[in-house]
């Protein structure tokens, strides 16, 4: 009859007997591996090592370009700023100056606006008195008015123009 091996045996068990092949064929495959990929170096020119390590390079370059950009920019930033600092300064100096000019008109008008009432006042007590005086004194008959000379030409002026309109 025929005897079955049991079924919990696992495939190493069968090479058990032969562990030097299997690490003969491991190794076969692992310099296979190595001599392959050290060849397909030497075909491409290239190595991984030296691309990462000049993107590396490359990368720090222009982080120290960009580095230094920033600076000039925040160089840049730091001068506009003090411009618009030294401008504010001088706008507020400049507003300053025509508050202290813009209170002292106000005052300026406020004086005139006082000397004009005081003048006024005078002038009301004034014209009161000089009606006061002008009441208490009796009342005179209006001396009779004297033609001016100018008032003769104006009645020449009219017979001129009536003698005009009868010859036309």
């Amino acid at each position: 009859m025929l005897e079955l091996a049991p079924r919990s045996a696992s495939p190493v068990a069968r090479f058990g007997g032969q562990p030097i092949g299997i690490a003969a064929a491991a190794l076969v495959i692992v310099v296979l591996g190595v001599s392959f990929i050290a060849l397909w170096r030497a075909y491409t020119g290239s190595a991984p090592e030296t691309d990462r390590a000049a993107a590396t390079r490359q990368l720090q370059a222009r982080a120290a370009q960009a580095s230094e950009q920033l600076v000039e920019k925040a160089k840049g930033l730091e001068a506009t700023q003090q411009e618009s600092i030294d401008q504010l300064q001088v706008v507020q100096d400049q507003l300053l100056t025509v508050r202290r000019l813009l209170a002292a008109q106000q005052a300026d008008t406020r004086k005139l606006s006082e000397q004009v009432g005081t003048l006024t006042e005078a002038i009301d007590g004034l014209r009161q008195s000089f009606a006061s005086a002008q009441a208490s004194e009796p009342t005179a008959a209006p001396a009779p008015r004297k033609r001016s000379a100018k008032a003769k030409p104006r009645s020449n002026r009219a017979a001129n123009r009536s003698r005009a309109k009868g010859r036309g």
